[in-house]
């Protein structure tokens, strides 16, 4: 009887156990969730600004570099900044996360930065005023090693160069 007892207890702490430690990684993966969209990042914690209200950076997808629509958005922005102060040059910085070869990161990081540049060129902005650079995965902003870091890591930033 006193055994039987003993063995419910242990179990229904167990089941607690479980069922909290389950709830906890829930609301760990949502907020995860919140600052992914596919697996390209969509918070705010590691953005910074050209300009009041102009974002320095845009986010890619794993192993692309076509700009989604919030990108898009955001060098729309960063034209109009740039139009307005015109004698302003920029430098276009690629990156990448920490998966693929350096050399592969570091092609992928010009092209992100060439796909941020061709779109600021048709917004108006001057070839002459923009440089593009590559640091593949040299340059992490999270250095951690999961979706939500490598999402992260995966942007283009646009550098006051004067």
């Amino acid at each position: 009887m006193i055994l039987n007892k003993f063995y419910r207890n242990t179990f229904l702490v167990l089941l607690l156990s479980l069922v909290l430690s389950a709830c906890a990684t829930q609301q760990k993966a949502a907020k995860i969730d919140s600052q992914i969209q596919g697996d390209v990042y969509t918070g705010t914690d590691t953005v910074k600004y050209l300009a009041d209200g102009v974002k320095d950076r845009v986010f890619f997808a794993t192993n692309e570099s076509v700009l989604t629509t919030a990108s898009r958005d955001t060098l729309r922005k960063q034209a109009s900044w740039l139009r307005k102060n015109s004698e302003v040059t920029v430098v276009l910085e690629g990156h990448c996360d920490e998966r693929g070869t350096r050399e592969y990161n570091l092609a992928l990081g010009e092209r992100r930065a060439n796909a941020a540049k061709d779109y600021l060129m048709t917004y108006g902005v001057a070839s002459n005023r923009i440089s593009v650079i590559s640091y593949g995965k040299e340059r992490p902003v999270d250095s951690g090693s999961n979706p939500l870091s490598w999402s992260k890591n995966r942007r283009s930033v646009t550098v006051k160069a004067n």
